[in-house]
């Protein structure tokens, strides 16, 4: 019998290159550039009301993969937090 010549890659480094959340990752990257192009372009108002629970509802998304994305948006100055009454549009 001739042996095939592939070379098999171990799981764990399958999953260190591939991770279960990747396409999470890549959706929220696009939900960021998204939300940041709304507010750039005065599409979403100054003082406008943004909640994560809403987005998600609406984006038929979970929380933990909006979070990053108002966290990036707050370290940029674009929305401001106000604890648990959401957040607004800076």
């Amino acid at each position: 019998m001739r042996r095939s010549s592939r070379v098999r890659i171990p799981e764990a480094v399958l999953k260190e290159i591939f991770p279960k959340k990747l396409r999470r990752l890549r959706y929220s990257d696009h939900l960021y550039a998204k939300l940041k192009n709304l507010i750039l372009s005065g599409k979403l108002k100054k003082g406008q009301k943004l909640t994560q629970n809403k987005l998600a509802r609406d984006l038929n998304m979970d929380i933990p993969s909006i979070r990053p994305v108002f966290q990036q948006l707050k370290k940029e100055r674009l929305i401001i937090s106000r604890g648990r009454r959401g957040s607004i549009v800076a």
